[in-house]
């Protein structure tokens, strides 16, 4: 017995030798290279919609709402019909106008025939005075038969004024009438409602049968969302660039809806407003999307991206990127196939991958996955990232 146990003994003590001259175990990770890219400089912030227009449709002439020709929600174009207000009054305002219209140019046409009979009968007058004006001097006829020729004369000459201010009178009053039939005319055409601008309508206010009054409350309000406008607000450090980059050229902006954040709208920055907000430090910004397919709505909230420019940086997968008691570093495999923490400074993130602004060059390769079995010094081996997920090593 004492022989076996002192085999035994023997035979663990040589593995335990063999264990430690192997070292510790090579561990698989999957890497990437760190390379050099041109990046943007982006600023996102959160942003709202808004309509580019939004109209109150009302009612300019009173009456009973007779007919509504769209449905709720509607998209609708600039013309198309909305509602139809009983028109019978107007129309019967419209025949009134115009027979008065009629009057008018029948009234004209007497006081014109009058008119032309007065001036005949003045004229008359004028030359039978001034015949007795010679037959007086002469002594045919007395005074008294030329004063009454005279007077009569007198008498004709202002009948043809009084006909020529009636004429006059006639012809306002024309006028006056005229422009009566073009207001019937024009109130008989607002009891057809179109539609001011093309947008998608909301919810009905006031249904067919009720009364309405003249700009009253709203019928309907109709949004305008081809384009749409995002209105959104950049810290004040950014203004000097966004103004200098913004001369001569529209800088892209992009929105992301948070209900659908795979996709993203492209527009473009249309106005810098005019102050900075003293209160939060900000600038308010405007940006324009032509939303042809209706992804932003008005009041949503979404994310923007405003781009400025590109700059050169160092860029690796962002899953590289480790947190830790000292800051953020990397695990970087040196050519001896062994790895080493190198701390960093990150900058900016987008997408899946991350700017390292410090403490890593373009070429250098760094762990993405298999970090926490790892340890400064330690051995790896590359594998696919696909034999990590599954657990095969």
């Amino acid at each position: 017995m004492s022989l076996v146990a002192a085999l035994v003994l023997a035979g663990c003590k040589q593995e335990q030798v063999k264990t430690a001259a192997a070292g510790p175990p090579v561990v698989p990770v999957s890497v990437a290279n760190a390379v050099e890219e041109a990046t943007p400089t982006e600023i996102r912030v959160v942003g709202t919609v808004d309509a580019s227009s939004v109209v109150q449709v009302k009612s300019q002439v009173a009456g009973q709402l007779e007919r509504v020709a769209f449905t709720e929600g509607q998209n609708v174009k600039t013309g198309d019909l909305l509602f139809v207000i009983d028109p019978r009054p107007f129309q019967e305002a419209l025949r009134q106008a115009e027979a008065a219209v009629g009057r008018d140019k029948a009234t004209i046409s007497q006081a014109e025939a009058m008119l032309a009979r007065d001036s005949a009968q003045a004229k008359f007058a004028e030359t039978d005075a001034a015949r007795y004006a010679e037959l007086s001097k002469a002594g045919v006829v007395s005074k008294s038969q030329y004063d009454q020729s005279r007077t009569g004369a007198d008498v004709s000459r202002e009948a043809v004024r009084a006909t020529q201010a009636s004429i006059e009178s006639a012809r306002a009053a024309l006028q006056a009438d005229v422009a009566a039939v073009a207001n019937a005319r024009l109130n008989l055409s607002y009891c057809e409602i179109h539609a001011p601008i093309s947008g998608r309508t909301g919810n009905l206010l006031v249904h067919a049968g009720n009364l309405v009054k003249v700009n009253d409350v709203p019928l309907v309000v109709i949004h305008q969302v081809t384009p749409v406008f995002v209105n959104f607000a950049a810290p004040e450090q950014y203004l000097a660039s966004i103004r200098r980059l913004s001369i001569g050229r529209r800088l892209p902006v992009s929105a992301i809806a948070n209900d659908n954040p795979g996709r993203t709208a492209q527009g473009s920055l249309s106005l810098i407003d005019n102050a900075v907000d003293s209160n939060t430090g900000t600038i308010r910004l405007k940006a324009t999307f032509d939303n042809k397919d209706g992804m932003l709505w008005p009041g949503q909230f979404v994310t923007v991206v405003l781009t400025l420019d590109t700059r050169s940086a160092t860029v690796v997968p962002a899953e590289a990127v480790q947190n830790g008691q000292q800051g953020q570093f990397v695990y970087v495999v040196k050519a001896d196939s062994h790895v080493e923490i190198r701390p960093v400074t990150v900058g900016r993130a987008f997408g899946a991958r991350m700017a390292i602004d410090k403490g890593l060059a373009a070429g250098e390769t760094v762990v993405t996955d298999g970090q926490l079995r790892l340890f400064p010094g330690a051995q790896v081996k590359t594998v696919d990232p696909t034999q990590l997920g599954e657990g095969k090593l």
